[in-house]
């Protein structure tokens, strides 16, 4: 019981995180490419502060990852959590219609 007690609160997390629509949009970017901040309020048409709290969030629950070159710091979703978030977000996407 107890396992399935974790397995439960890990879920209804990862469900708070991904339900964001901000903190999803970015996932939905990264998806598809790395990139910095500037790229993402660029194509989010977010502010910078509002972009980099949700990566703050988004990379302590491990949905997203930093890679610095130079100056710059590039983000992108984990090969890890990739394919777990493709499929959720399928899922998903089926319930919504």
């Amino acid at each position: 019981m107890a396992g399935q007690q974790r397995q439960t609160h890990s879920l209804a997390q990862a469900f708070r995180i991904l339900g964001d629509p901000t903190r999803l949009a970015i996932l939905l970017a990264l998806g598809a490419e790395e990139m910095n901040v500037t790229e993402l309020c660029r194509k989010l048409r977010l502010n910078q502060p509002t972009v980099s709290r949700h990566l703050g969030i988004l990379k302590m629950s491990a949905f997203a990852q930093a890679r610095r070159s130079g100056k710059e710091i590039y983000y992108s979703v984990p090969a890890s959590k990739r394919r777990s978030l493709r499929s959720v977000l399928d899922r998903a996407e089926t319930l919504g219609r």
